[in-house]
């Protein structure tokens, strides 16, 4: 005989012991309500949070960047790539429009591509063989019909029902976005006015040359890498070879930029001398002997229409777009869990580059990549963070440098940006 009651009093214990639970993880959960300078380290570490992030962040209603278009030359031409944990394909269709949709077959989940680029007129699951156009529709289903007047699909089953799902796709002056949402803003106004001028600054409408891939897989949460981007501060401390040469540091011009919401924001500097001044004594890195075998390593030419040197801009969700002298490249942050994220790098130039400017670009790249000479310190660090933060959970971080506001300036020595950015972070994530 069962012992129904006995169950019953088991499964409300569960229930209990989850909700208690619940409310304590909860309780723990607590983030200062005025304070953009205090940083909980939960917010690296925990699973719900991250869960929260996919759903609320990247598959929220803003622009994801996904590839550049000459990645895509002409129909057929697809690639695969994240938007946060979600693998996605964009393609061109036969008529050579833009496609996007989830990498996952609508009969069982399965994962439908595996190449990381490719041509190709359909695409069928490896595991039962549903085929899509390029557009995502569903086009054959195997045994649809049954074999020998057995099985098949029921009889209001509907091929045009069953479809990928898609995204909403744009392409602006030869960059590729993608969206979850079908009412994602405009993409001028997403930007605000600051960050549409220095994307439109590299991004000008001339037909864009690719010049390479990196990839590398960091040991932390994908918060840390865009705050790193946002952090002036470090850069003239950390990296010897940015303050050494005077490629980024603290004495020299700068300012800090971000849109109306803080989501989005801009480093911008001017190269400066190798030379120790006053301002620079706190600087233990910089090395005023260094020398480089090699000359031709920084050697920037002026190639845009103002006089900044370095603009590191950071797109919410997960787009760094850097030019640092004559090297640009888009970083797009893929986070695979709470510790760890994948930074794809896609280095690029023009096609009216002449051999010279290509080769300046891709010896200047050894500066910023997986392995550059600068971030390869980032890297490290990010490492070092989150191991830091591990089992801190009830701590915070302190994100006072240049005051507690999320205001634009016109010098390095400040969070600002950080501040900005966690400001409209915990608006999106209702924190």
């Amino acid at each position: 005989m069962l012992d129904t009651h006995g169950n019953n009093d088991r499964n409300n214990e569960f229930r209990m012991h989850s909700l208690m639970n619940k409310i304590a993880h909860n309780a723990n959960r607590l983030w200062p309500e005025e304070d953009l300078g205090r940083i909980p380290y939960w917010i690296y570490t925990d699973q719900q949070i991250f869960d929260k992030e996919m759903e609320r962040i990247f598959c929220g209603p803003g622009w994801a960047y996904v590839g550049l278009a000459v990645e895509l030359p002409e129909p057929g031409a697809y690639l695969t790539t994240f938007i946060g944990n979600q693998s996605v394909v964009i393609c061109r269709n036969r008529d050579g429009e833009l496609r996007g949709f989830v990498n996952r077959c609508a009969h069982r989940g399965v994962k439908l591509c595996r190449q990381k680029i490719g041509k190709t007129n359909r695409f069928t699951c490896p595991y039962h063989q549903w085929a899509y156009d390029l557009n995502g529709d569903l086009k054959g289903v195997p045994f649809v019909a049954g074999v020998n007047g057995n099985g098949g699909m029921p009889d209001d089953f509907s091929l045009a029902d069953h479809g990928l799902e898609r995204l909403q796709v744009i392409e602006h002056n030869g960059v590729i976005f993608a969206s979850f949402h079908v009412d994602a803003p405009d993409f001028a106004s997403y930007l605000g006015d600051s960050n549409l001028y220095y994307f439109e600054r590299v991004f000008d409408g001339r037909e864009l040359r690719l010049l390479g891939h990196s990839r590398q897989l960091i040991q932390g949460n994908w918060k840390l890498m865009f705050e790193n981007i946002k952090d002036p501060y470090h850069a003239s401390l950390l990296h010897v070879f940015l303050v050494t040469f005077g490629l980024f540091r603290a004495d020299q011009e700068a300012q800090v930029k971000m849109d109306g919401t803080g989501r989005h924001g801009l480093l911008i500097s001017r190269k400066g001398a190798q030379q120790a001044t006053e301002a620079t004594k706190d600087i233990a890195n910089l090395r005023v002997d260094f020398k480089l075998k090699d000359p031709q390593l920084l050697d920037p030419v002026k190639e845009f229409k103002d006089t900044a040197t370095v603009v590191m801009q950071t797109l919410w969700p997960n787009l760094i777009i850097q030019q640092q002298s004559n090297t640009i490249a888009m970083r797009q942050i893929q986070p695979r869990n709470p510790s760890s994220f994948i930074l794809d790098w896609t280095f690029f130039g023009y096609a009216d580059d002449d051999d010279a400017m290509i080769t300046r670009r891709l010896r200047q790249a050894n500066l910023m990549s997986a392995s550059g000479l600068v971030s390869c310190d980032d890297s490290e660090v990010i490492k070092l963070a989150q191991d830091g933060i591990a089992g801190a959970m009830h701590e915070y971080a302190l994100l006072e440098m240049g005051g507690r506001d999320s205001e634009d300036t016109e010098h390095m020595v400040t969070e600002t940006a950080i501040r900005g950015f966690y400001k409209h972070y915990r608006e999106v994530m209702d924190l």
